[in-house]
């Protein structure tokens, strides 16, 4: 909250430093080249700001909740001090970044990106292309993403997402995900997308509903998708995040993307059976990871959350020393599976609990 209310005067003073002296050549090269989203973020973000931060789906003005041209035009003429803010932040951060990135590449490290499969339901995107998505009239969700229940959750995960209408997107060749993926792969060089499983089906639960047990298994796009995007940006480098349940149907498609799945190294030691996530079975076409954001740090892991007949199985299968510490044994473990890549934290580099 403090960074919030404290950063905005001081890049107002920056933008207005710009304003009055800054390479406008440079800017305007950046507008052209970012053309397909800059204004659009701009212009929502000017008028959020407008109606106090509110969701673009209940701003109070019906007219600019549907984007009719009067009322774009009437609020481009009296935000343009804030469109300009908008722009030309967004111009401070990609520059500083695209250098950053420049600098990475030139020391042979690359940038791997998370992309969410969903969008947010108050975002730019959902703003400007409600017909993309399973709306009302009023351009209101009529269903939402989330899991099913399950073992770990009686009710299941609601996260609320508004969910795509792949035929309409299917109808103009999935433009809007080529366009999302083309400037993904501007500024990372690999993107992981998260919950791959939801491109062959989805779970899809009515707005509204209090939990995520009334939804229901929708089949999604497919390969159609992939296809599409294959033919316009070529192979990219794309991790598919592919844990939890995975059926024959999720796995074929992964596996005719061609992009690796994921495994993780702290789901691999079960005394008693051999497990998918072992660095032995890992296809070479798959990504080890030590954990993800859902684990707990590999001492903590260690320490808290398995028992003694785990740790002896994992000290035999890493050929544990006496001398050497768990997260070595892992790191090492991890680097020495037959995945074509290994990701390991920064909190397990340093050992932390």
């Amino acid at each position: 909250a403090k960074i919030f209310e404290q950063r905005r005067p001081l890049l107002e003073k920056a933008v207005k430093a710009f304003i009055e002296n800054g390479d406008w050549d440079d800017f305007s090269r950046f507008a052209e080249e970012n053309a397909t989203w800059l204004e659009l973020f701009a212009e929502y973000m000017a008028i959020k700001e407008h109606f106090e931060l509110k969701a673009w789906t209940e701003w109070p003005d019906a007219a600019i909740r549907a984007r009719q041209p009067e009322a774009l035009t009437s609020y481009r003429a009296q935000l343009e001090d804030k469109l300009t803010y908008h722009r030309v932040t967004q111009y401070f951060f990609f520059k500083q970044w695209l250098k950053l990135k420049a600098y990475a590449n030139d020391n042979h490290i690359e940038i791997v990106g998370d992309m969410p499969i969903y969008v947010a339901e108050d975002s730019s995107d959902m703003w400007a292309n409600p017909h993309l998505f399973k709306t009302d009239e009023n351009g209101k969700a009529t269903c939402i993403a989330g899991c099913p229940p399950d073992e770990f959750s009686a009710t299941g995960q609601l996260w609320g997402n508004p969910i795509y209408d792949w035929e309409a997107m299917d109808k103009d060749g999935y433009k809007w995900w080529i366009e999302r993926l083309r400037e993904s792969f501007k500024i990372y060089d690999i993107v992981r997308i998260d919950h791959f499983r939801g491109f062959e089906s989805y779970w899809e639960i009515p707005a509204g509903s209090d939990t995520a047990a009334p939804g229901k298994w929708v089949k999604g796009p497919g390969y159609k998708l992939f296809a599409a995007v294959k033919e316009e940006l070529g192979d990219l480098n794309i991790i598919a995040e592919d844990l939890g349940f995975m059926t024959d149907e999720v796995i074929e498609l992964r596996e005719r993307t061609g992009f690796p799945g994921m495994k993780i190294l702290q789901f691999a030691f079960n005394p008693d059976d051999e497990s998918i996530d072992s660095p032995h079975l890992a296809p070479n076409n798959s990504v080890m990871y030590t954990g993800t954001h859902d684990n707990n740090t590999v001492l903590g892991w260690y320490r808290n959350e398995i028992d003694d007949p785990t740790r002896e199985y994992l000290a035999r299968y890493t050929n544990r020393k006496e001398y050497e510490s768990v997260p070595h044994a892992m790191l090492r473990t991890v680097f020495a599976s037959v995945s074509f890549m290994a990701i390991a934290t920064m909190q397990d580099l340093l050992e932390l609990d």
